[in-house]
């Protein structure tokens, strides 16, 4: 066990010099990492990434300057502020950290990939394991070639878990991710025609998502959604490689399976038989695809040894979170009769759409008020993406949607297919659009806005949480016809 067990430091120069084979000016500990002076804290470790816009060489004195402990360089500056740790090369040397944060780690260590559902499994798991020791997980979606390794080199020596989301655009950009860490348990919520232009073939998005299995030995386990088309496939991936196989789903042959699931506008009660286990809970995110997700947690739980009841008591604690499906209450002139925001904008795909918009069909709007979609482009579907986009049509309708306001070039075809009473105005951009919506609203409306990352729809969100009058509880909503009604 590392000498910082029981201690908030994370890395000594010592240490830290060993791992990179860099060399220090002078002795320094330091309690954290960062690559960002925005968000830097007292006492970390600054990595001065060169990146394809900025080069975090030109704000070394900023780090010191908000407390930095120390600053890993290639470039050493003149006058610096504090210790330098100098480096070859920092993207590198960060890699060389994170691994050896890894292989000093006794943690239990669990890797999740999939097409959707990534960091809302990643979030629920870091919460459900934090019930039963010390967890590290990944921040926000950091899950690409420098979020890994940023990621496990904070990994504290004495954490009893780590968790880290893995995501991909190309084919062979997992593999040195799961190399990194090496996960114990791996997570694979499920396959679908994401980042499809990248590929031939869905069956190249499921092959790439196999790749979790590289930096697993034999004695791993996999958790695989049963339900998915790709179920097979993905078994006979993890059993070449010698990989223990868990399904999760509704399937009658799912090692963790779905019993039931009652869903209600804010959440759903669930019945869940986990490897012989019968589980229930309830679950305040609400969403058969939520449950379903939680299936992997409890799976995760399971195989790690944890506390099922205590994991279990923390998941039912747990909330939307922002650009996932966060709600938000904005009094815009009727405190009685508020609109309800659900802040779906961080990303989006036709399976996510579809999800978001059942969710959307179980809110009851106040008085009034009426069920409104404000939709941006879904990004990197390949020559299928306009049709993909037109065939959202029918699940806003039967969603019981009133109106669908749109921006981007693709999503103008879902326009063009809805009918006159369901469209509201299209606009190239998420800002054209943000400049529009507000004046539609009126007291009692459900306002779901969702779309890409690239398509910027968080301006949308941020617009309409300005709008004067606003009463933003910070609570998620919680209107009559809900859970406690409902159920």
């Amino acid at each position: 066990m590392s000498q910082h067990t029981g201690s908030q430091t994370i890395w000594i120069s010592a240490e830290a010099e060993a791992a990179t084979q860099g060399k220090s000016t002078q002795p320094w500990q330091a309690t954290g990492i960062s690559i960002d002076t925005r968000t830097i804290k007292q006492g970390d470790l600054f990595i001065a990434i060169k990146g394809d816009k900025m080069d975090g060489h030109q704000f070394v004195n900023e780090a010191f300057q908000k407390g930095a402990a120390a600053a890993m360089v290639s470039q050493p500056p003149s006058n610096a502020g504090g210790p330098l740790l100098v480096v070859g090369d920092t993207m590198k040397a960060m890699q060389d950290l994170g691994m050896a944060a890894r292989f000093r780690s006794h943690a239990t260590v669990i890797g999740i990939t999939g097409s959707v559902g990534k960091t809302g499994t990643k979030e629920m798991l870091a919460v459900a394991l934090s019930a039963l020791g010390q967890t590290h997980a990944s921040k926000g979606s950091f899950n690409n070639h420098w979020g890994v390794p940023y990621t496990l080199a904070a990994m504290h020596p004495g954490s009893d878990y780590g968790i880290f989301e893995m995501g991909m655009n190309h084919a062979h950009e997992i593999t040195p991710l799961s190399k990194m860490v090496h996960p114990d348990i791996a997570i694979i919520t499920t396959v679908a025609p994401v980042h499809i232009e990248n590929f031939a073939s869905e069956q190249g998005i499921a092959d790439a998502k196999a790749e979790i299995f590289d930096g697993m030995d034999h004695n791993g386990t996999v958790l695989l959604p049963h339900d998915n088309k790709w179920f097979a496939h993905l078994k006979a991936a993890a059993m070449t490689r010698g990989v223990k196989v868990v399904s999760f789903g509704q399937h009658a042959d799912a090692d963790i399976r779905l019993v039931d699931c009652l869903e209600a506008a804010n959440g759903s009660r669930i019945k869940a038989w986990v490897q012989g286990e019968n589980v229930d809970f309830t679950l305040l995110i609400p969403g058969r695809h939520i449950a379903i997700n939680a299936l992997s947690v409890l799976g995760a739980v399971k195989i790690s040894g944890g506390d099922m009841k205590k994991a279990v008591a923390a998941l039912e604690t747990i909330q939307p979170i922002a650009g996932r499906g966060k709600r938000e209450l904005l009094d815009i002139g009727d405190p009685s009769n508020p609109v309800t925001l659900i802040d779906e904008s961080y990303n989006a795909s036709p399976v996510a759409m579809r999800a978001a918009f059942k969710v959307l069909a179980l809110i009851d709007p106040g008085r009034g008020g009426r069920r409104i979609a404000i939709l941006g482009d879904m990004l990197e579907l390949g020559p299928n993406g306009p049709r993909e986009h037109a065939d959202l049509a029918l699940p806003l309708q039967t969603a019981g949607v009133n109106l669908v306001y749109t921006c981007g070039t693709l999503m103008k075809t879902l326009h063009d297919a809805l009918p006159a009473n369901q469209q509201g105005e299209h606009r190239a951009t998420s800002k054209e659009l943000a400049e529009i919506v507000p004046d539609v609203l009126t007291p009692g409306d459900v306002v779901m806005v969702k779309g890409s990352h690239g398509s910027r729809m968080d301006i949308v969100v941020e617009t309409l949480r300005a709008l004067p009058g606003q009463k933003n509880s910070g609570k998620p909503a919680n209107k009559k016809g809900g859970m406690d009604h409902a159920i």
